[in-house]
């Protein structure tokens, strides 16, 4: 069984316990690495071999030094293909969109549970995108990136389209493919093709790209 290598960065040590603990059960995850600040996890990554590198971090948002959401660049830079699960008690929309934009493919509230955050990881590393119910909500209503579009950047084609609503609905690229009835390597085509039309780096901003443009219309 291959091994889902995370980061744990959070500040509070009770809470990285509960975590550390609740994923220690799940044969697939492993914590390779807990840290209480961002300052620390990035210090850490620095002369790492790609093999040495973590999967996944979970992130908070809210830490001494740098905090979570200046650092998610900074750990891209690092580990370009560790996935990022902004892990918070922050609800506020501009720290959701900022992580997204940053590059973070994942964003959940502290209160979710165990069940929620295991899925959550599983889904990132299988090619998918985790946002909090509530927070997706956060983003439909957003009009914040409506101007940033133009109206060539937001058209899609018909298949661009069937794609960006299974991205939206969490389904990792080869499923999509399986959906489709086309081959992996054509949805990645695709994919690519989205993302430059919606000037998004990943599938959250992407689909909240989509939404706050009004090529989704939230359901009723």
């Amino acid at each position: 069984m291959t091994q889902i290598r995370i980061l744990l960065v959070e500040d509070s040590p009770a809470y990285q316990d509960v975590v550390a603990f609740g994923l220690s059960d799940e044969p697939d995850i492993e914590i390779a690495g807990r840290f209480t600040t961002a300052d620390a996890a990035l210090r850490s990554l620095k002369g790492l071999s790609e093999s040495e590198l973590p999967d996944l971090l979970l992130l908070d948002l809210n830490m001494p030094g740098i905090t979570g959401l200046e650092a998610i660049p900074r750990f891209k830079a690092y580990a370009p293909e560790t996935e990022i699960i902004v892990l918070t008690e922050s609800e506020k929309e501009s720290d959701i969109l900022s992580a997204i934009q940053s590059g973070a493919v994942g964003y959940l509230l502290k209160e979710s549970s165990l069940d929620q955050i295991t899925q959550g990881i599983r889904t990132v590393m299988d090619g998918g995108a985790s946002l909090d119910p509530v927070m997706a909500r956060y983003i439909l209503d957003s009009q914040k990136l409506a101007k940033s579009l133009t109206k060539q950047q937001s058209i899609l084609s018909r298949r661009e389209m069937e794609i960006l609503t299974l991205m939206a609905d969490g389904l990792p690229q080869k499923q999509i493919a399986g959906e489709l009835n086309i081959s992996p390597k054509t949805v990645d085509f695709h994919v690519g093709h989205i993302y430059k039309k919606l000037n998004a780096n990943n599938a959250p901003a992407a689909v909240a790209k989509a939404y706050q443009s009004g090529i989704f219309k939230p359901n009723e």
